[in-house]
């Protein structure tokens, strides 16, 4: 008979889904440009801007701003 060893406990790490790190970035005051957005969760472009037209404004009701920016290019933010 083997005992099995009883399993430590620590503490439980909320996870971080890719649409929390979305959020976390257009939360940002400098906003995030799509290829941020992109690098961040490894999504490809067209699924970053599904996702905040339909997750985040749809569904969650949150407003997205976005505005031309010399050096980046375009910025989305949270308001």
């Amino acid at each position: 008979m083997s005992k099995n060893p009883t399993p430590t406990t620590t503490d439980a790490v909320p996870r971080q889904t890719k649409q929390q790190i979305m959020i976390d970035l257009l939360r940002r005051p400098e906003g995030a440009t799509i290829e941020e957005i992109t690098a961040a969760t490894e999504w490809q472009s067209h699924t970053v801007r599904g996702a905040m037209s339909g997750a985040l404004k749809k569904k969650l009701g949150l407003k997205i701003t976005s505005e031309k920016v010399e050096e980046r290019g375009r910025v989305y933010r949270l308001c």
